[in-house]
């Protein structure tokens, strides 16, 4: 019988072979995070399916194909700060954590991950102690439309949820040179993840396709 370890392998593998996992560092990250830690227990056999799995409050887990997909357009290196508008189950800020603050890093950086419900953001943190990245990776309950003032500016910061426009503290808590990358789109459709790159207080914008993520809720989210 095939173990969690195996599967992720084999997962892992055929992004790297359909070319959504493009570089190894993000290989590298997939591998060394064992996604079933992070998923309620009842769905743990499907852990290594490439699909988006329910987590708490209505909430979903993203595909891995999806994670990996984001990794590649925030071109996350070591001793960078993050932040991760949508901790979830806190499995995304794990991969990332593997790429910013990796084992060894002479510069190790963070990565801050804001849930808005409480349920989850208790539920993630207990993932990520549990798997070891409590030294790499802060929760933090709280409105991510709103950003994370407090350990701004940031290097990448990315959004886990589908918002009608960027918000406005995100675009000003990235550094000059950072990345951004978030969802846009209407409420339970297709939407455009898009790629915003700052360069003094301009911004250039890249589509990257289509994705599908539960909407973004807060004061720059959706209210319906």
């Amino acid at each position: 019988m095939a173990t969690f370890s195996d599967l992720r392998q084999k997962l892992v593998q055929a992004l790297w072979e359909d070319r959504i996992i493009k570089t190894r560092a993000v290989r590298d990250a997939m591998l060394a995070v064992p996604r079933e830690e992070f998923i309620p227990e009842r769905l743990r056999s499907s852990a290594y399916d490439d699909s988006p799995l329910p987590s708490l409050e209505s909430q979903t887990i993203s595909a891995p194909h999806m994670v990996a997909i984001m990794c590649e357009v925030l071109e996350l290196k070591p001793g960078m700060a993050v932040l991760e508008v949508g901790a979830g189950t806190g499995y995304h800020a794990a991969v990332c954590s593997e790429m910013v603050a990796p084992k060894g890093a002479v510069a190790a950086g963070h990565v801050y991950a804001v849930e808005r419900v409480p349920s989850l953001a208790e539920f993630a943190r207990g993932n990520i102690s549990r798997c070891g990245y409590s030294g790499s990776v802060t929760v933090i309950e709280g409105d991510g439309t709103m950003g994370y003032p407090p350990a701004a500016p940031y290097d990448r910061i990315l959004v886990t949820a589908a918002a009608p426009a960027v918000p406005p503290p995100l675009k000003m808590q990235l550094k000059d040179g950072g990345v951004l990358a978030i969802p846009v789109g209407e409420v339970y459709s297709v939407q455009t993840l898009l790629r915003l790159r700052r360069s003094g207080d301009s911004f250039t914008e890249h589509a990257c396709g289509g994705c599908v993520f539960v909407p973004l809720r807060g004061q720059y989210g959706w209210n319906t």
